[in-house]
């Protein structure tokens, strides 16, 4: 018999809940975890998370709908997060957000057709003080010049590997 991504998807959630515990405070390193394998948490996976937790659905999904850097919908390898706030702004925040626009051909909020990449604001990441400043994935970036997002996504294509497709559909049940 073949198993089906459901399945698979099913064996790795329990996992988890093996690895995490399975008290309600597992439910966030859970979560993460499901999102940085899957780039996206599903409605079969916040059903399956909440039953292995003995919890209620719509409490798993108000935490996945409540924390940004949880996601529903699928995002890509690279979520790129670009702080908004009036320091970063000050510090020349449009000159990058313009950069990565034209370099990615994507606006904020979307993600590239190849599911490489997804632009994001961020209402601030703590670098206030050394602006325009942004998030790839977990990286912190400061002093972000529209130079540097030329290296910084170099250095991402290099980090991916050779150039596949990819779609929703293989990484979210």
């Amino acid at each position: 018999m073949l198993m089906t991504q459901q399945d698979k998807l099913m064996g790795e959630l329990k996992a988890l809940v093996e690895q995490h515990g399975t008290h309600r405070n597992a439910l966030i390193p859970i979560l993460q975890d499901v999102q940085k394998r899957y780039h996206a948490i599903s409605d079969f996976a916040m059903q399956t998370i909440a039953d292995l937790l003995g919890i209620h659905p719509v409490e798993v999904y108000s935490v996945v709908t409540f924390y940004a850097f949880l996601n529903e919908k699928y995002h890509g390898k690279f979520i790129i997060r670009l702080c908004r706030t009036i320091s970063c702004e000050m510090a020349g925040k449009a000159a990058v957000a313009r950069q990565l626009e034209n370099d990615l051909d994507i606006k904020f909020g979307e993600t590239t057709s190849d599911g490489r990449f997804t632009l994001e604001w961020a209402n601030c990441i703590g670098m206030c003080d050394q602006g325009p400043a942004m998030l790839v994935n977990d990286q912190v970036f400061t002093k972000v010049t529209p130079e540097k997002v030329h290296d910084i996504l170099e250095a991402c294509e290099k980090a991916f590997g050779p150039h596949t497709m990819q779609t929703e559909e293989e990484h979210v049940l």
